[in-house]
C-alpha cells in the first residue's frame, strides 16, 4: 500500500516542537506526532485517519532520557529490554512486545499512546467502505459501532499495549508537554475510557517521558501475557503485578487488552485484603480480577476465552512475585 502524502517536520527541541504544534493549530492544520512509527505509519498506509502534517520526536534529545526513574518517549523497546538500569519488570514486558525487529524501532511513548484496535477498524480503506465504515473511522457518515450495533456514541476498540500495566503497578506518572505548558499525570489517569479519544492528551500535546517513584526499585514484579503467536502478536490479555516483598498492602495489579484502556485494579485489591485480614489468597484474588474485566468481541480470540484466561494469568503473576512454583 502506498503512503498518503503528508509533510514531515523535524523539531530539534521540546520548545521547538511545542511552537510548531501551536503554529499548526493556529492555522487549523491537523497533525500527528510520530516516535518510532510502528503503529502510526501502518495505519496511514491503510488510510486510517491520516493527517496532512506529521511531527517527528526523533530529533529531541530530552525524549531519549533513560535512567532508573525517568524514561523518555523515544527510548526504543529494544533498548529498554536490554538496559540494566531500568526495573526488571519493564525489561520483561518490553522483551515480550512484537518481534525483535519491531522492538528496534518501537518506542516507550508509542506503546503507551498506542491506538486502540478493532476488527472493524484495522482494515484497508476499501474493506471499511464495503461495510459502510464504523464509528471510529466513519469518514463523516455517522456510522454505527460494528461491535455494539445500533449506537454511535461510544467506541469499544481495545487497547493492546504491553507497557502501560507494568508502569501502572510501579506507580508511574507521565510528563505531558504542549503549546500551553507541561503537566504531570499519574498513568492510570492518562487513559480515557473511549476507543476514539484513548487518553487525555489535548490538541498539540505529547507524552515526553515516564517518571517512576524512588520506591519503584523495591518492588518485585511479574507480567503475564496471552497472545496467539509468542513471537509476534499484540496481547489478547495481559496481567502485571508488583509488590514490596512481604507487604501485602503494597500489592498492585493492572490489566491490558481487555477494554479500551489499560486498567488498574486497586478497588478489587482493597476489597480482597479487607475480607482476608490483610493476607493475599491467590485463588480468590484471581477470581476477583477476572470478574472485573469485560472484553468485547473485536480481537483475534473470543472474549469468553480471554476473560477466562485472566484468572490463569493473574495466578501466574501473583505466584511470580511471591516466588511460588
Amino acid at each position: 500500500m502506498l503512503m498518503p502524502p503528508f509533510e514531515l517536520h523535524h523539531p530539534k527541541s521540546v520548545a521547538e516542537a511545542c511552537e510548531l504544534a501551536g503554529s499548526l493549530l493556529e492555522q487549523g492544520q491537523a497533525f500527528d506526532w510520530v516516535a518510532g512509527g510502528t503503529d502510526v505509519l501502518p495505519n496511514y498506509k491503510w488510510r486510517i485517519n491520516p493527517k496532512p502534517h506529521v511531527i517527528s520526536l526523533a530529533g529531541i534529545p530530552d525524549a531519549f532520557t533513560l535512567s532508573a526513574n525517568e524514561i523518555g518517549c523515544m527510548v526504543t523497546l529494544d533498548t529498554l529490554s536490554s538496559s540494566e538500569i531500568v526495573h526488571s519488570l519493564l525489561r520483561e514486558a518490553a522483551s515480550k512486545v512484537a518481534s525483535s525487529l519491531i522492538r528496534k524501532s518501537a518506542t516507550v511513548g508509542g506503546n503507551l499512546c498506542l491506538d486502540t484496535r478493532c476488527f472493524w477498524y484495522n482494515q484497508s480503506e476499501d474493506w471499511r467502505r464495503s461495510i459502510d465504515w464504523c464509528h471510529k473511522a466513519d469518514c463523516g457518515t455517522g456510522a454505527d459501532c460494528r461491535v455494539i450495533p445500533n449506537q454511535n456514541t461510544l467506541c469499544v476498540a481495545t487497547y493492546q499495549g504491553d507497557l502501560a500495566p507494568n508502569f501502572m503497578v510501579l506507580n508511574a506518572s507521565v510528563l505531558i508537554v504542549g503549546p500551553n505548558g507541561e503537566r504531570t499525570i499519574e498513568l492510570p489517569s492518562f487513559y480515557q475510557l473511549d476507543g476514539m479519544k484513548k487518553n487525555i492528551l489535548e490538541e498539540g500535546e505529547f507524552l515526553l517521558k515516564v517518571i517512576l517513584p524512588e520506591d519503584a526499585s523495591q518492588r518485585e514484579g511479574c507480567y503475564q501475557k496471552l497472545r496467539v503467536r509468542e513471537s509476534w502478536d499484540f496481547p489478547e490479555a495481559g496481567i502485571a503485578a508488583s509488590w514490596i516483598p512481604g507487604q501485602s498492602e503494597t500489592l498492585q495489579i493492572a490489566s491490558t487488552a481487555l477494554e479500551s484502556i489499560p486498567k488498574e485494579h486497586s478497588e478489587q485489591i482493597r476489597q480482597h485484603l479487607e475480607s482476608n485480614d490483610g493476607s493475599i489468597d491467590i485463588k480468590s484474588m484471581s477470581i476477583s480480577i477476572q470478574k472485573s474485566v469485560k472484553p468485547v468481541n473485536n480481537t483475534a480470540l473470543p472474549p469468553r476465552y480471554r476473560r477466562s484466561m485472566v484468572n490463569t494469568l493473574t495466578k501466574r503473576a501473583l505466584k511470580g512475585i511471591m516466588k511460588e512454583n
